[in-house]
């Protein structure tokens, strides 16, 4: 039976292995075979997240129906709040029915994309179960280069079109105050750079974990909740605040939040970008880490089982 395209990219098959023997050319040499050998791996990963993701309609749902759901009920539950005598001085966005459907959009997106990977974790670890992740380890692919394009396709997969929608309701109700065009850019990044480590993490974490349901759980309505998703920062308790600003999405939703919505440039944005740099560091960092640790461990035991 002949490989499948992820397979013959990912694994080597019908064609030249994904990793062969160590060059004697340059350095340079080298290292653009390895980078070439990381691009394979990141586009079988991601073709392989498309063909699971995309089995029929039904996944539109997932995609648009349910955020906009959640959000239009975030949005008649908090509303009322707007007739509570000096809510104006103390949440001003609470007084003006536009810029409080913003913020709270700006919200759901944000969650859209984090919570996104942490479902797409949450199948990688199902892998265990048919097999697929004993033929990753057995494959010379990179490791790390596997779960970052794992999380990176799920997250373009399921939050492109609810992107699309956030854009075109910014530009109808004219809400966005951006100091720059350039910062446009800068909202990318911030919500893209940590949502993709922190799906790398995930997916490091989940797929030597036993119990990967209890991580799904876990982060799913304490994510939202500590991360000012539907809430601002200043309302919830101080050891909630503290817990939450762990947590990329909250850094990222300050970014996003603070560039379209209050103007604020890049300067005064400065330091809430190099703390989600730095919290998108170590989700890299852990799951390198992670991800050495179960391999070893697996070596050891013939499990895929860290704890």
């Amino acid at each position: 039976m002949a490989p499948r395209p992820h397979e013959t990219l990912l694994y080597g098959l019908g064609g030249k292995p994904g990793r062969g023997r160590e060059g004697t050319g340059p350095r340079a040499f080298r290292r653009g075979r390895a980078l070439r050998h990381a691009g394979r791996v990141f586009a079988a990963e991601a073709l392989k997240q498309h063909r699971r993701i995309f089995g029929g309609k039904l996944v539109v749902f997932s995609m648009l129906i349910w955020p906009l759901m959640q959000l239009a009920a975030t949005y008649y539950t908090v509303r009322p709040l707007a007739a509570t005598p000096g809510i104006a001085g103390r949440w001003p966005l609470a007084a003006d029915p536009e810029r409080l459907l913003a913020f709270l959009a700006t919200g759901a997106l944000g969650f859209t994309f984090f919570f996104s990977l942490v479902q797409s974790a949450w199948h990688f670890s199902f892998e265990r179960v048919t097999g697929t992740l004993e033929l990753l380890f057995l494959s010379p692919a990179n490791r790390l280069a596997i779960v970052v394009a794992n999380g990176f396709g799920a997250l373009v997969q399921n939050a492109w079109l609810f992107t699309c929608f956030t854009v075109a309701m910014f530009t109808v109700l004219d809400v966005a105050r951006v100091a720059h065009p350039g910062m446009y850019a800068v909202v990318l990044l911030a919500v893209l750079v940590p949502a993709v480590a922190w799906g790398a993490l995930l997916n490091s974490l989940l797929i030597f974990s036993r119990d990967s349901a209890f991580l799904y759980t876990l982060l799913d309505d304490p994510m939202w909740f500590a991360a000012g998703v539907r809430l601002p920062l200043f309302a919830l308790p101080g050891w909630i605040r503290a817990a939450g600003s762990l947590l990329p999405l909250t850094g990222s939703l300050a970014v996003v939040r603070g560039a379209l919505l209050d103007g604020q440039t890049l300067g005064q944005l400065t330091p809430a970008l190099l703390w989600v740099a730095a919290l998108s560091a170590a989700c890299l960092l852990g799951a390198v880490a992670a991800l050495r640790l179960g391999e070893a461990r697996a070596q050891r035991t013939g499990r895929l089982r860290l704890f």
